[in-house]
């Protein structure tokens, strides 16, 4: 193995192989700024990543009180020492010379510094005049994905209890609230059931529209160890362009846009066809697959094929290759979260893992993954709007059983009314009933579908904005006031990633100027405001990130997330450990429903379900009915088309999605020379048979237009399936190092282009479903396009483009041990 190694060239680093059912082989990934020794150092923070899904446990090397690097943790349960591209490099944003130093607020066209009480009795004298004048509706919050566990808290409990408003949610909603309702659907209760660890075990791994290799880069690198070992496991892959997964897959399935469910019941259809079920654990564990039997009965490849466009016998191949496996492991992401039918396709991969059997064992589960570090955090706290400690809105127990852990009336806690998602609350603000806007952590402007129509939203003179961020963002240029926050490293707190691990991250360095985390923002405008419980106390009654932290464990006693057992003293000395962790378990939970199915009963499951085609929530009576005893909910759907199909003057299917060196809308990763320099323009990917019907080549300015907008971007040539162009989404219409004004055309944001649609249960935008068409604007003359050739953005003609390399200052040391 080479001691180092360019990280953007090689993102997945070297490979250490394993055998199934053995042990990951321990690889510690390290970077240190150019000039920086190890022996320079001062000290080690312990901490976790912040820019993927994952929650890879690393150090931050601190050295005159500055991050100068960081390390992988050896012993953590996670990375076993390894680190991705964002990991190594992404720190550096932290330092970036355009981060917020000092509040802002508006005066006339401009926003102008001032002080922090100038910028907080500004938002709490209007937060008093709206609620005096048309009550807690009025007022809206919007967060994050990736601020901290006590954060989220301290939000929900002043959104909830404190003003009373239901408009509460996060950005989760535009890339894990399906991944819950899934989970919700199914078994009756959020939480991933399997555990990273799975990898290890199973002798078949199904990933559905999951671009591992650049969404999570390390759990990839745990796949690849084990294809490297002598007895790898079958990979299954489900995505219309030509992943790294795809390129290792024993079958792809490339399907049309928004057809996936329609593929998802033909394989459940040759599962049953073939009597792969587990008839034993069907009958003792789920309710409902007579009905799933009875729908899937004539929906066979040939019928799917014609709809996917995949061939019947790679359908079959795949249905077989799921349905021998002794040990299947299932992921889930955004290839089926943003498109057609998101929910009822989520709820067919649960089916095909509980008709098998494939449950609470090692090797033997699913992972409706998350697209955000802190996701799971926003969920189970209640920031998503949902009942905190997955308690259930529309049963009277739950919702007392929080009013004893806040000490309110049970009035006090809106929930005569589903909790309001996010693109109900940007409408909402839109028709003018919502006229105060919170947005913690989150760039909406480049993030939501239909820019143009966001853009207006946001710059209603009568909508009061609040934004609190790191930098000028695109949504913060639109602001009313704008706080500086504090981030990852710069305070102190608890995440927890996809699989359940809980992390503590220690404050490392102090933030910039006078920025501030956002648990003290939050605690500042409760204390402003005067909250209080029903016995005249502080609502909120604590005053730093441990008695938050101690706080949310009383409200998680006796839930499914559980985080009894678990301490900041335990937290700072473990390398990772899974909720539930309670003090009789307090080394937590590697999988669930390893005894049956556990949080699916009546009185305690934490939503009745919905109407996977119309979104109507089911009532209590109903769910009684259904399901007594408590099992999995074998939930089956009819496949329908998309609403927007393609047509003589929009050909083509858009679909967007990510790269493996940018996160979200590149308010960090943009700022990362190396990570930036790695993807720095959008892109527009096309196949060779449309690049020749369209009459464009290989570096091209092209645009890509819907009914909504347009985006130009220098064309790349792939694998992608025929019909098909796809737009990374991570591009914001200002530019993030020079802040530059508006382009009056537009052009960067794939958001210009997408539909203003959502999924009718989960309520997730669908952001690839729309139809497009491509033009050329100019010819290449020699200019290559900005696409990484590492990764699915990789050119059909190796010689189209030059590699992606970082070069020296990409260079990262890999040691084994």
């Amino acid at each position: 193995m080479q001691p180092e190694v360019d990280r953007i060239a090689q993102p997945w680093g070297e490979r250490t192989p394993y055998d199934r059912d053995g042990t990951w082989p321990v690889r510690v990934d390290s970077y240190l700024e150019p000039g920086m020794t190890a022996d320079a150092v001062e000290r080690w923070v312990p901490t976790a990543s912040i820019l993927h899904s994952n929650g890879d446990a690393l150090d931050v090397a601190v050295a005159g009180d500055r991050i100068v690097g960081v390390r992988g943790r050896a012993g953590d349960r996670v990375n076993h020492g390894r680190l991705g591209p964002k990991d190594l490099f992404g720190w550096q944003a932290n330092h970036s010379r355009d981060r917020l130093t000092t509040p802002l607020v508006r005066s006339g066209d401009r926003l102008v510094p001032c002080d922090w009480d100038t910028a907080m009795e500004r938002i709490v004298a209007r937060t008093r005049e709206l609620l005096d004048d048309q009550g807690p509706d009025a007022l809206g919050f919007y967060t994050s994905g990736q601020l901290y566990l006590e954060e989220y808290y301290t939000l929900s409990v002043i959104a909830h209890a404190g003003i009373g408003t239901n408009h509460l949610d996060g950005n989760t909603r535009l890339c894990t609230a399906t991944a819950a309702e899934a989970l919700k659907q199914s078994f009756g209760c959020d939480g991933q059931p399997a555990s990273y660890a799975d990898i290890d075990h199973a002798d078949v791994i199904a990933l559905f529209g999951h671009n591992m290799a650049e969404t999570q880069p390390v759990l990839w690198m745990r796949v690849l160890d084990r294809l490297a070992g002598t007895d790898p496991p079958r990979l299954v892959c489900v995505d219309p362009r030509p992943t790294q997964v795809a390129r290792h897959a024993t079958v792809h399935l490339a399907p049309r846009a928004g057809t996936n469910l329609a593929l998802l019941n033909a394989l459940l259809h040759e599962v049953i066809r073939t009597d792969r079920v587990d008839h034993a654990f069907v009958a003792a564990h789920t309710v409902g697959f007579a009905e799933l039997a009875e729908r899937v009965a004539d929906r066979t490849p040939e019928w799917a094929a014609d709809i996917c466009d995949v061939p019947a016998r790679s359908l079959r191949e795949a249905a077989e290759i799921v349905g021998g496996a002794e040990r299947l492991l299932s992921t889930v992401l955004q290839g089926v979260y943003q498109s057609h039918q998101a929910t009822a396709a989520a709820c067919q991969v649960n089916n095909l893992q509980l008709i098998r059997g494939m449950l609470g064992r090692p090797g033997c589960g699913v992972l409706q993954m998350n697209g955000q570090p802190t996701a799971q955090n926003t969920r189970e706290c209640g920031a998503n709007g949902d009942l905190p400690g997955f308690r259930n809105w529309q049963n009277p127990a739950h919702v007392a059983d929080l009013a004893r852990v806040w000490n309110v009336a049970p009035s006090r806690i809106p929930h005569d009314a589903p909790p309001t998602p996010a693109m109900e609350i940007f409408r909402k603000a839109e028709q003018g009933s919502i006229r105060m806007l919170w947005i913690s952590g989150s760039n909406p402007a480049v993030s939501l579908p239909e820019l143009r129509r966001v853009r207006a939203i946001l710059g209603q003179p009568r909508l009061f904005t609040v934004v609190q961020d790191l930098y000028l963002t695109e949504t913060a240029r639109l602001a009313d006031v704008v706080l500086p926050a504090a981030t990852w490293a710069e305070k102190t707190g608890t995440f927890t990633n996809s699989d359940r691990t809980v992390h503590h991250s220690d404050k490392a360095v102090d933030p910039p100027g006078d920025a501030r985390p956002d648990l003290d923002i939050w605690l500042d405008y409760a204390r402003r405001m005067d909250f209080r419980d029903r016995d005249g106390q502080p609502l909120v009654g604590w005053h730093d990130a441990e008695s938050a932290f101690t706080a949310w464990q009383e409200c998680s006693r006796g839930r499914p997330c559980d985080y009894t057992g678990l301490s900041y003293e335990r937290l700072r000395d473990a390398d990772g450990i899974q909720w539930p962790a309670t003090p009789a378990n307090p080394d937590g939970t590697e999988r669930l429903y390893t005894d049956g199915i556990t949080w699916a009963a009546p009185d305690a499951c934490e939503s009745y379900g919905k109407d996977l085609a119309t979104g109507d929530p089911a009532s209590e009576a109903a769910y009684r009915q259904l399901n007594p005893e408590g099992r999995a909910v074998l939930r089956s759907a009819a496949y329908v088309p998309p609403r927007e199909a393609p047509d003589a003057a929009y050909p083509l299917q858009l679909t967007t999605g990510r790269t493996l060196y940018h996160f979200h809308t590149r308010t960090k990763t943009g700022r990362v020379p190396q990570l930036n320099a790695a993807a720095p323009e959008v892109w527009v990917e096309l196949s060779a048979t449309e690049a020749r019907r369209h009459g464009v080549a290989e570096g091209d300015l092209v645009e890509v237009a819907s009914l909504r907008g347009s985006v130009r971007g220098r064309l790349r040539i792939t694998d992608i399936r025929d019909g098909m162009v796809f737009l990374p989404f991570h591009y914001g219409y200002w530019d993030t190092h020079q802040g530059a004004g508006p382009d009056g055309t537009a052009g960067r944001a794939a958001n210009e282009t997408t539909v203003t649609d959502w999924d009718p249960v989960s309520k997730q935008p669908l952001y690839k479903t729309a139809a497009a068409r491509l033009t050329l604007v100019e010819p290449a003359h020699g200019a290559p396009s900005p696409a990484p050739t590492t990764t699915a953005s990789a050119p059909t003609d190796p010689h189209a483009a030059p590699p992606t390399r970082g070069g020296p200052s990409a260079v990262a040391e890999q040691r084994l041990g």
